[in-house]
């Protein structure tokens, strides 16, 4: 008979040695300066911020709340504190173009100093410009040049006017304009008087109305250009005035900005456009349209809007004094990471301009580093394009969605492009890692530096030494209460099952954060200065006891025998399996019945849950294995002439995982040979072909789960679970399952074989071939041979007697 050693108490729970701390609370620990438990995450994102190449972005992977963003933003704050501070990106009026704005790099601060100076400016030019057209120098030259121009004319027409009456004619007005007639006795002759004159003087004045009237239509004719004239002198006067007064404080802003030739070259723009459009400085008030309603806008809140053409729109004006910008965009849309231009109504319609462009993420980090949560970017539509095309671009074009994809036709803005110098860091699981990696052949291009961060760290001293610094530091952070040694233990203990082994430590700080916290409640609900051991413990039922609803409905259904599932007595083919619940973030064991039925067949296995689609794969494989183990030991001269089912009895969802391959196997055992299976035992473990019992997860979970309904109904001293050797090092069980295997009221046995298990479960021995091939009398491998031998006769019988009846 194998030989199998129960665990002793001292087994099932790795305890944290209180002595090896020399600490009263945590008060007493220096903070912790360093990232514990990720070596290699912590290589990567190191190397990912120092190199300075095209690509080098950084994909920080791993489970939610194991401190991706706090890792990355670290670093990256410590790099953007060496670094220089960006140059302040500004959009002014492109005044050859309106709807394509121009962009200017300057340094901190000055981008808003130039902001201001062109305020200040055209409230000058608002001043000065109406003065200078209504000073009385100005109007005296405007007036010269008026009357000069408009004497000519007259003077002309005098002229004609004279000779017109020396020849007895006279210029008229008429509603057809100016006419030369004859006169007689200061009179215009009519028609009728004009037949009677002598044909000698009808002629003379035929001819002399002839020649005036060409002379008068020349002097008509020149009338439009002499106004033309008139207008353009004008035009120069008002341009050396507006000249006179706009140059000297421009040439100030010039002198003042001579270091940025961007600039210089905007201001020459500045001042040609104020030459053109003086007039604009002289209107009245504006209105704006707010809600279809005209409603006067005060100048200094937006001026007119002929005059925000020449105002400076700063998108980002970086607070920091040094250093680059680190910045995280929570809500990563396209128009939040590469800017929008924003629309205003205006007399019942939508108009936008360079002053309603409004900066994005890549705007407020160029220069420094960007954030962003990986699946965030992947909800929003265009923006995971968007970004890739501004990475890979090395520009930052502001454009909406619709003008990217061509599908906007309508006028609008086109700002010029803003050159884009920044490293990305992403953060995900690592499922969307993978998954961009195979499906995005950009992705490696752009992301060539994976951090994987890891859920668990290795546990030895030291590393719980450096744990127990980790607690004080996060109670600091939170403004939590010191923590003393027997909590601290307690609090370690707890992070190694977390992560449920033994021999490693959880590095998910979402939920060492969470108990710190809840327990610091409940010391102050209980009047404590420091949280102890109680209070970490009280916190920690706290959680379990929000969560356990549906395990306390299960247990209670098993123990009133809704669910079937028997902890005494013995039966064939029936077998207590476990299984583990995950709801959110609780997890809890579950036991199960299952059970399996022989008859005459063709060596086919069915999974009852693979037939009716509730079971998985990996369920599936895990049972597909056992008709191999059992063609392998048992019918390797003969075929394996059974037929079997298995099922989880009152299994109303899916099944997956192998982790019960080795209960229906021990059921199959029972089914063939006969032997009953002690139903005090419950078992969990995968097998392989070769009958090895093989690790599984959530061990601790299966075991308490079936503690909890024994000992719902009395412990007997005679339950108890069988799991794989090679899980031992994995348990960290409750306190409660753990005194109660020293008072020997539970079992655990570790199993590395079916044949150990197969004893353990029927109390009869496996049995090992001799010399001749053959199992010792009595042995359950015996029995379960020789009735698979009785089968595959039966079956051969079978088929000769229906093959003889054919031939009849």
């Amino acid at each position: 008979m194998a030989s199998v050693n129960e665990l002793g108490a001292e087994a099932l729970n790795r305890r944290c040695d209180p002595s090896q701390f020399s600490f009263e609370t945590t008060a007493d620990l220096e903070d912790l300066t360093e990232i514990i438990g990720q070596p290699r995450a912590v290589e990567a994102v190191r190397f990912g911020v120092g190199i300075e190449r095209d690509g080098y972005n950084i994909f920080a992977l791993g489970p939610a709340g194991t401190g991706k963003h706090s890792l990355v933003r670290e670093f990256l704050e410590q790099r953007a504190a060496s670094r220089p501070v960006p140059p302040v990106w500004c959009y002014v009026n492109n005044f050859e173009e309106p709807h394509k704005p121009r962009a200017l790099a300057l340094p901190l601060g000055t981008g808003v100093q130039l902001r201001r100076d062109m305020e200040q400016l055209v409230q000058e030019l608002r001043t000065v410009l109406p003065a200078a057209f209504e000073s009385e120098e100005y109007q005296t030259h405007r007036q010269g040049i008026e009357q000069e121009l408009k004497e000519r004319p007259e003077k002309m027409l005098g002229e004609l006017q004279r000779r017109a009456v020396e020849q007895g004619l006279a210029v008229l007005r008429t509603p057809a304009g100016l006419v030369v007639a004859p006169l007689r006795g200061g009179e215009v002759i009519a028609p009728e008087e004009f037949q009677k004159l002598p044909e000698s003087e009808q002629k003379r004045l035929e001819a002399a109305v002839e020649e005036l009237q060409a002379e008068l239509q020349k002097i008509l004719l020149q009338i439009p250009r002499l106004e033309r004239e008139r207008q353009e002198r004008v035009r120069m006067l008002n341009r050396a005035v507006t000249d006179a007064a706009v140059g000297p404080p421009i040439d100030e802003l010039r002198a003042r900005y001579a270091a940025y030739p961007g600039v210089v070259e905007y201001l020459d723009a500045v001042q040609q456009d104020v030459l053109e459009n003086a007039k604009d400085f002289t209107r009245p008030e504006e209105v704006a349209s707010t809600d279809g309603l005209e409603v006067p806008v005060p100048r200094s809140l937006m001026g007119a809007p002929s005059l925000r053409r020449y105002r400076v729109n700063v998108l980002v004006d970086h607070s920091a004094p040094q250093g680059a910008p680190v910045i995280y965009e929570d809500n990563p849309t396209y128009q939040n990471l590469l800017g929008r231009a924003e629309h205003i109504a205006q007399l019942g319609m939508l108009v936008t301009d360079f002053n309603l462009i409004k900066p994005g993420a890549l705007h407020r980090a160029n220069g420094g580093y960007l954030i962003l949560d990986a699946a965030e970017v992947l909800q929003q539509p265009y923006a995971w394009e968007g970004l890739k095309r501004a990475l890979q671009s090395h520009q930052i074009r502001i454009e909406s969605p619709g003008q990217a994809l061509g599908l906007v036709s309508t006028v609008s803005l086109e700002p010029e492009p803003i050159p884009l110098d920044l490293k990305v860091a992403l953060l995900g699981d690592r499922p969307l890692y993978y998954l961009l990696c195979a499906l995005d052949p950009d992705f490696g291009e752009l992301f060539k530096v994976a951090a994987d961060l890891d859920d668990q760290m290795d546990r030895s001293p030291a590393s719980q030494g450096l744990y127990a610094r980790l607690i004080a530091t996060l109670a600091r952070k939170e403004g939590l209460r010191p923590f003393d040694r027997a909590a601290v233990v307690r609090i370690i203990e707890r992070s190694a099952r977390l992560v449920g082994d033994a021999k490693k430590l959880s590095t998910h700080m979402r939920s060492v954060i969470d108990l710190l916290r809840e327990a610091d409640y409940w010391a102050g609900e209980n009047g404590n200065g420091i949280a102890g051991v109680a209070d970490v413990q009280r916190a920690i039922d706290a959680q379990t006891y929000r969560a356990d609803r549906l395990r306390e409905r299960l247990l209670d259904e098993m123990v009133r025998g809704t669910i079937l599932v028997d902890t005494d007595g013995a039966a064939v083919g029936q077998v207590n399996g476990l299984s583990v619940v995950q709801l959110g973030g609780f997890a809890f064991g579950h036991p199960s019945r299952i059970t399996a039925q022989v008859r005459l067949g063709k060596g086919e296995v069915i999974d009852v849950e693979r037939e009716v689609q509730m079971g998985g794969p990996i369920h599936s494989k895990g049972v597909l294995i056992l008709s191999g183990f059992l063609g392998a030991r048992y019918a390797a001269k003969q075929p394996l002439s059974l037929a079997a089912s298995l099922v989880f009895e009152q299994s109303y969802s899916g099944v997956d995982g192998d982790s019960a391959s080795s209960a229906e196997l021990y059921a199959l055992l029972s089914a063939i040979a006969g032997v009953p299976i002690k139903q005090s035992l419950a078992v969990t473990g995968s097998v392989n072909q070769h009958g090895v019992v093989q690790a599984i997860g959530g061990v601790n979970e299966k075991i308490e789960g079936f503690f909890d309904l024994c000992n719902a109904r009395g412990l007997t001293g005679d339950q108890g679970v069988l799991i794989p050797a090679s899980n031992v090092e994995h348990l960290m069980l409750r306190q409660d399952v753990v005194e109660a295997v020293a008072a020997g009221r539970f079992h655990i046995y570790p199993t590395g074989t079916v044949d150990e298990g197969i004893e353990l479960l029927t109390g009869v021995p496996a049995g090992e071939r001799d010399a001749a091939g053959k199992y010792p009398a009595g042995s359950l491998n015996a029995l379960a041979e020789a009735r698979l031998l009785q089968m595959a006769e039966s079956w051969l019988a079978f088929r000769a007697s229906a093959m003889q009846a054919e031939d009849v």
